[in-house]
């Protein structure tokens, strides 16, 4: 019987017990012969040997995540870049990667560099408090100035 040690989205690491006969790996078809061993898609591989499909960057490191999809093992980036769904800025009206982080207010999604406040370009740390008025981002200053008409909604944190 084998034990799980630490599970990741899409592979765990597996114990292979000491009277167990070795495993092909599903990337070198070399047995593998180390203490432990990584499973992914049903299948057994060599830390080394699990890789990305398209662009082979290792994924067997502890703390590496891999996505599963048509049979193909993938890293973030390329799952993201290949099934990801992309979208505009709602500041800069740009296109955003799938694999970029973004930032959300309402049904709104922006560009990192690009949430601020659309008065005085000022960034935001966390923690700080923005206001979604008219469908621009404020900072609290600017809200409290009142520098638009219409009214204003707070965007909960």
């Amino acid at each position: 019987m084998r034990g799980r040690l630490s599970c990741r989205r899409g592979w765990c690491w597996t114990r292979r017990k000491s009277r167990e006969k070795p495993r092909g790996c599903a990337g070198c078809n070399g047995k593998i012969r180390d203490r432990f061993m990584l499973q992914a898609l049903d299948r057994y591989w060599h830390e080394d040997c699990l890789k990305c499909a398209c662009c082979d960057c290792r994924l067997g490191r502890v703390g590496s995540t891999l996505y599963t999809r048509a049979n193909l093992i993938l890293c973030r980036r390329d799952y993201l870049r290949l099934f990801g769904v992309t979208g505009n800025c709602a500041a800069c009206s740009k296109l955003i990667p799938a694999f970029e982080m973004v930032m959300r207010a309402r049904d709104n999604v922006y560009h990192l560099d690009c949430f601020a406040c659309q008065l005085c370009r000022q960034r935001f740390c966390v923690g700080d408090k923005f206001f979604l008025k008219n469908n621009m981002i404020l900072c609290q200053l600017d809200y409290e100035g009142g520098h638009l008409n219409g009214s204003a909604e707070r965007q909960p944190q």
